[in-house]
């Protein structure tokens, strides 16, 4: 174990044994179920951990033109590609760092295919209508959405030139979930099924976490893929890479009371660091601290940006915390990094790997500089 006082406060830290534990699983779900598994940029881009991830699993998805680049230069393999709008300024890099690419309309397809011919497999993403997710904002299937091609659109037939479809409805769902979207895809899509190569599942397939059932998941895939064995499957995770493999740690700078609330005030924000926890929102597990108990130390934990909402609460400790005690939020390498703002000017915190042999690889502190040049 790392002494935490030997952290630069703040900071992100990822712990390679326990980023290994996940990909051997995931590996495993891969080879068992004859499925191609790939990492989504959009929870995970920390590029320096990329040659550990790909020891396991050599591809990844991509839905901008910059996570386009990083797969090819970093991953060392095209991406699978999507993208909500392509322009005609953008789409030559795309296709140039792509192997598959995914329109989400037929307009967008029947634009750019003319330059895709022989450079790329192209698919259209469908949307089936349904999806098991509660929260609106992580919700692609809710009416009017922007996301996909709903069946009325496209008909009993697919134009010349897509070879794939893709649908994306989860969002750190369970395999059964994954099941009751099928029987919806095969209701709304069967018909185009036998005549593509390629289904992608899209993400949000959480089989890292603790409970999750890989056997039915294994078992899902096998039986999908003998009544369709045209098809390459492909499932693009994001959160499952990086589930419960790192924390960010934090400091205590002050301790304010107002009304009989204590906030311990952090060197970090949640707007800035952990946005999740206000947009979903949840409330992260703090390494030694409970929910509220009654009769122990307990205090909010307040953000250091100015925004008046930037705080999560409560928890309870063994002993009244002191300015300069670490709190670390467990759990806080996916989603994480990726969404991160210099709101306020507020630094990012640093990135490290915790190796397995002990050491602390810190890969990036930040600077003025970063905020400066962010700006202009």
């Amino acid at each position: 174990m790392i002494d935490i006082n030997k952290i630069p406060s703040p900071c992100y830290v990822l712990e390679e044994d326990l980023l290994r534990r996940n990909l051997a699983l995931i590996k495993r779900v891969k080879d068992e179920a004859g499925v191609d598994i790939i990492l989504a940029f959009k929870a995970f881009a920390n590029w320096k951990a990329f040659p550990i991830i790909r020891e396991y699993i050599p591809y990844s998805t991509a839905s901008s033109v910059f996570e386009a680049q990083l797969a090819f230069e970093e991953m060392k393999t095209p991406a699978h590609t999507f993208s909500p709008a392509y322009t005609d300024e953008n789409f030559p890099t795309f296709l140039k760092h792509s192997s598959h690419i995914t329109f989400n309309s037929l307009s967008q397809f029947e634009h750019f295919y003319p330059e895709t011919k022989g450079k790329v497999s192209c698919g259209i993403r469908v949307n089936p209508e349904y999806s098991s997710v509660d929260t609106d904002l992580y919700n692609p299937c809710a009416p009017g959405s922007r996301l996909g091609v709903v069946a009325d659109q496209i008909g009993k037939e697919l134009p010349d030139g897509i070879e794939g479809l893709h649908f994306h409805t989860l969002c750190e769902s369970n395999s059964f979930d994954l099941e009751k979207t099928l029987l919806k895809v095969e209701e709304k899509f069967g018909h185009l099924l036998p005549k593509v190569k390629w289904l992608n599942m899209g993400g949000g397939h959480l089989m890292t976490r603790k409970g999750y059932n890989v056997e039915h998941l294994i078992l899902l895939l096998r039986s999908f893929k003998g009544k369709y064995p045209n098809l390459q499957l492909i499932l693009e995770p994001g959160s499952a890479f990086l589930w419960q493999t790192g924390f960010l740690l934090s400091t205590v700078v002050d301790i304010v009371e107002n009304k009989g609330i204590k906030t311990a005030i952090l060197d970090v924000s949640f707007a800035c660091h952990m946005p999740d926890c206000l947009e979903m929102p949840y409330k992260p597990a703090i390494r030694n601290a409970t929910d509220e108990v009654e009769g122990k130390p307990t205090y909010r934990m307040g953000g250091n940006s100015c925004l008046s909402g930037d705080f999560v609460g409560s928890w309870s400790f063994e002993e009244e915390l002191k300015i300069g005690d670490r709190i670390i939020f467990e759990d806080m390498i996916h989603y994480t990094t990726v969404k991160t703002t210099m709101f306020n000017g507020i630094s990012h915190p640093a990135m490290a790997i915790l190796h397995s042999n002990g050491n602390l690889e810190v890969h990036r502190e930040f600077t003025y500089d970063d905020y400066k040049h962010r700006m202009a």
